[in-house]
């Protein structure tokens, strides 16, 4: 029952993450522009300005489109007849999250995020992605004969 359930209710987490986020990511939200400014002016610092601008590579509209794909491959693959896609939704969920703990570990924009309002998140932002990566990673390891599979028809198609 658990191995029936478990990928549907960490898929529907994911997604949940990803998707509420969608709003505040392509409307620019004050939030979003909070943080991926701070991205921004800590990218500069480094000799890359403009990675986290509205039109940089890292943009909040380059993530949000990297989740809002990751979140249909995901529930695409809830279906009997595209369950073979739950690894590509997985990597793409665990590659775009990574992204975001690595810079709430290692840039100014820290652990807990400043709100709008003048407060700290208190690490809200951060314990959802640490969720999203730890649902992904499971998603993996639950998919890992599939993958195994894919790869062995890879390396026979050689």
């Amino acid at each position: 029952m658990l191995r029936k359930y478990l990928p549907i209710v960490l898929t529907l987490y994911i997604a949940f993450v990803f998707i509420q986020s969608l709003f505040f990511k392509f409307t620019n939200s004050p939030e979003t522009q909070y943080i991926f400014g701070t991205l921004d002016v800590w990218g500069g610092s480094l000799g890359w300005p403009g990675l986290f601008a509205p039109t940089g590579i890292f943009s909040q509209y380059v993530v949000g489109t990297g989740e809002l794909i990751a979140s249909a491959i995901l529930l695409a693959a809830l279906s009997n007849g595209f369950r073979i896609l739950r690894p590509l939704g997985a990597f793409m969920a665990i590659g775009v999250i990574s992204g975001a703990i690595f810079f709430h570990l290692f840039t100014p924009l820290g652990v807990s995020v400043l709100n709008t309002d003048g407060t700290h998140d208190g690490g809200e932002l951060f314990a959802l992605a640490c969720g999203v990566w730890i649902s992904a990673a499971a998603l993996l390891w639950m998919s890992r004969d599939t993958i195994a599979d894919l790869i062995g028809r890879v390396r026979g198609a050689r």
